[in-house]
């Protein structure tokens, strides 16, 4: 009973606090990929951890996090920002910076990355393609 009391005070608590309570206002933005760290080849049932590296455009933008779609063996990815809304924003140019998650191999065959990387004269997306083969031990 007295563990019931705590999450309920807990979850009130965490309810009435906000993290707009200082009016701050912000956008969401997928950024392009650069590059990318991903092993040449996968073992079935295991962990892997993969480094995206994309340019952070200014001081106003911070990772969110990974635009993931899957589809059979195949999976688009690419970073989404945090876009503040501020005056004091300023432009950061060559910034670099990486972003992780963590890929469990779940199937035989191989796996195609898609890594958006923008878009094309036309419009169209552009994709740094990656294939992956599941190996045996």
């Amino acid at each position: 009973m007295k563990k019931l009391l705590v999450l309920c005070l807990t979850l009130i608590f965490c309810a009435s606090c906000s993290i707009d309570d200082d009016n701050t206002s912000y956008s969401f933005e997928i950024l392009p990929v650069e590059s990318v760290d991903i092993p040449d080849e996968f073992m079935m049932g295991e962990v892997y951890p993969i480094t995206v590296s994309y340019f952070k455009p200014s001081t106003c933008h911070a990772f969110k996090e990974f635009y993931y779609l899957k589809e059979n063996n195949e999976r688009t990815v690419a970073p989404i920002t945090y876009v503040f809304d501020a005056n004091n924003c300023e432009a950061t140019e060559d910034n670099l910076v990486e972003a992780t998650f963590n890929f469990q191999v779940t199937s035989n065959g191989s796996y195609i990355f898609k890594f958006w990387q923008g878009e094309g004269a036309g419009g169209e997306s552009q994709y740094l393609i990656i294939e992956v083969p599941v190996v045996e031990e």
